[in-house]
């Protein structure tokens, strides 16, 4: 029996206390019971990447982890990297590169860019396949993406520069 009890999370900066099962996939709750809907409900298997958030920094399929196992934990979503006045470079990049068809995996795809730059400022054509063979989109976006990503890093750099 999936009894509710109370889940703290921060979500997008934000406390968050929820009366949710703690065997809840983070994805259901971030969609049905925070109205996020950055995250995508892909395979549910965590295979395709569409429902990639951040767990403290670190990107992790939502579909696949329990809310319990989240508990007092940084989230972060798609919502969470920047809004319509002010886009994180990531955003920015993948709307300049005109980087999307249907834009169903965006949300994967600019969360684990966000990830990847993290771990490499200035990451190799290798380094950003490999970081997002696991993000799948079925448009075939991927050359405009692989820009995206080398333009996002290009912004970033130049937004770090900036804020020294």
């Amino acid at each position: 029996m999936n009894v509710a009890s109370v889940v703290k999370l921060v979500v997008n900066g934000r406390a968050e206390s929820l009366a949710v099962p703690h065997d809840a996939p983070l994805l259901t709750v971030l969609r049905n019971d925070l109205g996020l809907n950055g995250p995508k409900y892909g395979c549910g298997l965590g295979e395709c990447g569409a429902c990639t958030v951040l767990v403290d920094g670190i990107e992790a399929r939502a579909c696949v982890i329990p809310v319990g196992g989240v508990e007092g934990r940084h989230i972060t979503t798609l919502e969470g990297l920047g809004s319509a006045d002010a886009l994180h470079p990531v955003q920015r990049a993948f709307i300049e590169c005109q980087a999307a068809q249907c834009g169903y995996c965006l949300n994967g795809m600019i969360v684990s860019t966000v990830a990847l730059l993290k771990r490499f400022p200035h990451p190799t054509a290798q380094q950003t396949r490999d970081a997002l063979a696991h993000n799948l989109c079925r448009c075939g976006a991927h050359l405009e993406i692989l820009q995206a990503v080398q333009r996002a890093a290009e912004l970033s750099a130049a937004a770090a520069a900036v804020s020294r």
